[in-house]
């Protein structure tokens, strides 16, 4: 792979990013995980999502505040190395190259059983070896390339929750379609079975973990930044756009699904967006499911393969990760990060058959610790960088957090909590348990590996880029 310059190219419109912004809070966690929220909190898991999406929105208006005022290639992972120290840096940003290869080895094993519905004969290994290498042959094409699959992927699922909106509001006002009792159709079905909040507010916490962990991977949008044109413009305009995706693509798309079926059967005859297209009569609907999931998935893997290699890129450059890491080619994509992302998921097909599947869950638990920990240090390190600036600089900032300070704090606040409800609740108590044995493992590294190499104590290191 020839290498012609270290520097990344800005590539990336306002399209693009506004609509991986878009596809990032879009998956799996709302097409099947949204069921297993109900389950836990009933029809008040709408609170959970405003509260939850309360809180990541302040994360992300604390990133974009870094993000515009230095768009550096590594992004939170460096902000961290700034503005907390080499050590917070570090561990933010394995840790989330870490929950992007635990999150992809889901969605390629996943796309591999989707492709099973209509291919039942072909192996499933040929399906995930396919989709491995299409998707790292993408990410080895310019920024442009795979900001325009971005795009499409992207815009395909959103289209699906639009029709799955619309049509869900066809049957409660219209009475549409040939499955459902209209006269069990209606805003009651969110209070009459058990009340509001059928399994008290311990219900309601204990879904947090399901609910916060559905909005992870939002924060590629502060990565983008590197590659962004005018991405002062750009990163908070995405940015902005997150209360409205929250109340659309998550709040309405929950409020109309309880409001058609009593919140107790969801769930119970597959995925919830089944259960929708069956009582509007389409006899496809399976069908259409499965292009949405397969759509999905490969977005994810595509977002997460991007998202963790320019992390990696930036902690090169920091002396903080292999040093190869940090060659570009002449596309301007870090080549040597796609590889190893790449092969990372090779290694991990290979265990996904090799070991038990409740031990692969174990393992795949550390993911929402791992995205509750990065938002945490994204808050902390905005913190840190206001309370290093002067009133002159905080007045020159372009994108500020809004509600300084008490805005970040609740943010921390409930991120702390969040941490706690892992510990607390048996079901999830094994994440916050391998979470913490990885951020150990992670400071023993450091001090054996990265200490007497780390240049500059912890400076920004800022990026150049080429020509478009």
């Amino acid at each position: 792979m020839p290498t012609s310059t270290q520097d990344l190219k800005r590539g990336l419109n306002a399209r693009h990013i506004r609509f991986m912004a878009l596809g990032s809070a879009i998956g799996t966690g709302l097409f099947y995980g949204s069921a297993k929220a109900i389950q836990e909190a009933g029809p008040s898991v709408l609170i959970a999502y405003l509260v939850a999406g309360a809180a990541v929105y302040m994360v992300m208006r604390a990133l974009g505040e870094m993000a515009v005022h230095n768009p550096v290639s590594g992004s939170f992972g460096q902000y961290a190395t700034s503005y907390l120290g080499p050590v917070a840096g570090f561990l933010t940003g394995w840790t989330y190259a870490f929950e992007m290869i635990i999150v992809c080895l889901t969605d390629i094993t996943a796309f591999g059983l989707y492709m099973g519905f209509w291919f039942p004969d072909v192996p499933r290994w040929i399906w995930v070896l396919s989709i491995v290498f299409f998707i790292g042959a993408i990410n080895l094409c310019s920024v442009k390339v795979f900001g325009e699959l971005e795009f499409w992927l992207s815009l395909l699922k959103v289209g699906a929750i639009v029709a799955m909106i619309v049509g869900g509001l066809g049957i409660m006002l219209f009475g549409f379609g040939l499955n459902v009792d209209s006269a069990a159709t209606g805003v009651q079905n969110l209070w009459e079975h058990g009340g509001f909040m059928p399994n008290g507010v311990g219900g309601l916490v204990a879904s947090l973990a399901v609910v916060v962990f559905a909005f992870g991977g939002i924060e590629i949008i502060g990565i983008t930044a590197g590659e962004a044109k005018d991405p002062s413009r750009t990163i908070p305009r995405a940015i902005n756009a997150v209360p409205l995706r929250i109340l659309l693509f998550y709040v309405l798309t929950l409020f109309v699904l309880m409001s058609i079926f009593p919140w107790t059967q969801i769930g119970s005859k597959g995925s919830p967006f089944v259960q929708i297209f069956d009582s509007l009569g389409i006899a496809s609907a399976a069908t259409i499911l499965n292009i949405v999931v397969i759509s999905a998935a490969v977005s994810a893997i595509n977002s997460d393969i991007f998202g963790a290699g320019r992390m990696l890129y930036g902690m090169a450059r920091q002396g903080q990760a292999p040093a190869g890491f940090a060659d570009v080619s002449n596309n301007g994509v870090p080549w040597m990060t796609v590889l190893v992302m790449t092969g990372s998921l090779l290694f991990g097909v290979v265990l996904n058959y090799l070991i038990p599947e409740d031990v692969f869950v174990l393992i795949a638990s550390i993911a929402t610790f791992a995205t509750v920990w990065v938002w945490l240090m994204i808050l902390l390190s905005q913190v840190a960088m206001r309370r290093k600036m002067s009133q002159e600089e905080v007045a020159g900032l372009q994108f500020r957090v809004p509600f300084w300070p008490v805005g970040p704090i609740a943010a921390i606040v409930f991120m702390v909590f969040v941490i706690g409800v892992l510990g607390y609740f048996p079901k999830t108590q094994m994440a916050l348990v391998v979470g913490s044995v990885w951020i150990a493992l992670l400071c023993v590294a450091y001090w054996l590996w990265v200490r007497p190499r780390t240049p500059g104590g912890g400076k920004l290191v800022p990026v150049a880029h080429g020509a478009d």
